[in-house]
């Protein structure tokens, strides 16, 4: 059986919220900060949300907004 990798959704901002995307059979919709990494994953469905390499950019210039 293949190792299926989480979703990665590119963003533009620090702050995401997630659904699990399914419509009624995703999950409660939960809002995720990265802190200091470029990156987020969903403890309910591991989709991965990190920053666009331009939002990475501008957030290393304090340019990022976290909404």
């Amino acid at each position: 059986m293949p190792f299926n990798s989480p979703e990665v959704v590119l963003v533009n901002h620090t702050r995401v919220a997630c659904d699990g995307g399914g419509g009624a059979l995703g999950h409660p919709k939960v809002y995720l900060e990265m802190g200091a990494e470029n990156f987020v994953e969903c403890g309910y469905c591991d989709r991965r949300f990190a920053l666009t390499p331009e939002a990475i950019e501008a957030r290393e210039k304090g340019e990022v907004a976290a909404h």
